[in-house]
């Protein structure tokens, strides 16, 4: 039987022995509001304190299996180091119809404990029923990344607004109203921090009322690797209703969404932009303002090259709510699986990020800004103007035997790492198909490649 099960049917529990067994125990049935007496000569400091605390009874004495008076409406939980006194005192405990958890014999358990994720007032518990601890703290460990600890705050808001809803909703009427709710953005606006945003929304559904606008997620989709989203990002996605993406967001991470979530692709390529940039904008105005939640997944960082400030300025004018979240951009994503260090106390104090591609179309860029000694110089979307980035570096003062580094599908399983110098990168490129996305790397940190490529 789940502990989980157990907790609501009895709140008493004993625990022979104190060791570190126990010290995990414990806390666990003290969060769920069981009441706890520990029985042990000895104990480690974690029992120790909470029996100073006066959180736990305990019984400080040396547990025999002749002196043990058991009581059938306990739960016992033996930690006991001897095996063989575990095993008589579970005999005992169940010739007058107890319930045992021994925590030497998994086999020879009436209970198990589940691993459990405290979000107060939000507990989540994972169990293997007692067939492998180790992968029920595993599963706890990865569930538990996806939980954000706002997620308890989220507890709180609805346990403080069940009570209003009581009073001002029949009984049929709630679960649809906590349905909607759970679907509006109201949820997201706690989650955010944002309560009294969250507060206003929740009174206006209270009151029949349909809150218009929804609200726009701009989120960094990092350079191609589904592994380098961040969890705040995955939980957006997966909670949008509309999707505007880019070209450089991979299948992988499409693949992430929700399955009913409507999908808009409006990448762009050299000299082909699927929608233009001002209608993009207004997209995202349109989409928002008949309420739903639109996501704007944009590879790497939104705020990056990215576009993401001029998407923001209309709907700041428009006074849609948003949230931004970042993402790896294609720089340290791109670097840090080529092996090439962008800063390093040998090579590079400096780093400086350039586009080789500006609004006008041009490649015309500030040249003798970016000769700098002991700086690595990154150009994101220079691929197509690469020999012409390479002759005005040279003719403004930068050695042709300077290292560059080509980055060609960064982070994903076909990525390729193109190393040469500024004098013979030009001729490389004859000899090699090289695809996009390619981000160029100059400094002697490329150097670097070959002893700390790892991808």
């Amino acid at each position: 039987m789940d502990l989980a099960l157990v907790w609501r049917r009895t709140p008493q529990f004993v625990v022979y022995g104190a060791g570190s067994v126990a010290a995990r125990r414990v806390p666990t049935l003290l969060a769920s509001g069981c009441r706890v007496t520990v029985i042990a000569q000895k104990a480690d400091a974690a029992i120790v304190e909470l029996a100073t605390q006066g959180r736990i009874d305990w019984q400080q004495r040396t547990v025999t299996q002749a002196s043990e008076q058991h009581d059938a409406n306990a739960w016992y939980v033996l930690a006991l180091d001897d095996s063989s006194l575990n095993a008589i005192l579970a005999q005992q405990i169940r010739r007058i119809g107890g319930q045992v958890c021994r925590a030497d014999a998994p086999d020879d358990s009436d209970f198990y404990f589940p691993a459990v994720i405290d979000r107060s007032p939000v507990m989540v518990t994972v169990s293997s029923s007692g067939t492998s601890p180790a992968l029920t703290r595993y599963l706890r460990q990865r569930l538990e990344t996806f939980l954000p600890a706002e997620i308890g705050d989220l507890g709180r808001f609805v346990r403080d607004w069940r009570q209003r809803v009581r009073q001002q909703l029949p009984l049929a009427q709630r679960k649809a109203f906590w349905r909607q709710w759970m679907r509006s953005v109201a949820p997201e606006r706690v989650l955010a921090r944002q309560t009294v945003e969250a507060e206003t929304l929740t009174q206006q559904l209270l009151e029949g009322k349909q809150p218009a606008r929804g609200e726009v997620f701009l989120v960094g989709a990092g350079p191609g690797d589904p592994d380098l989203l961040t969890f705040r990002a995955l939980r957006l996605m997966q909670s949008a209703d509309v999707v505007f993406y880019d070209r450089l967001v991979g299948e992988r991470i499409l693949n992430l969404l929700p399955a009913d979530a409507e999908r808009f692709y409006v990448g762009k390529a050299r000299s082909d932009h699927a929608v233009p940039q001002e209608r993009i904008n207004q997209l995202l105005v349109e989409q928002a303002q008949q309420g739903r939640r639109v996501l704007r997944l944009k590879g790497g960082d939104p705020f990056i090259f990215g576009r993401g400030g001029e998407e923001l300025e209309t709907l700041a004018a428009a006074q849609v709510p948003f949230q931004v979240v970042p993402g790896i951009t294609a720089a340290g994503g791109c670097a840090a699986y080529a092996g090439i260090p962008l800063t390093h106390r040998d090579h590079a104090q400096s780093v400086r990020f350039v586009t080789g591609h500006l609004k006008d179309g041009s490649c015309n860029l500030p040249w003798s800004e970016l000769i700098h000694p002991e700086q690595t110089l990154v150009i994101y979307m220079g691929l197509a103007g690469l020999p012409q980035i390479c002759a005005q570096l040279m003719s403004h003062g930068m050695p042709a035997e300077t290292p560059i580094g080509l980055v060609e599908k960064g982070t994903l399983p076909d990525q390729k790492v193109h190393i040469s110098t500024l004098r013979d990168m030009p001729a490389y490129l004859e000899e090699h198909e090289i695809q996009p996305p390619t981000l160029t790397i100059v400094g002697s940190v490329v150097t670097l490649s070959s002893s700390l490529g790892w991808r």
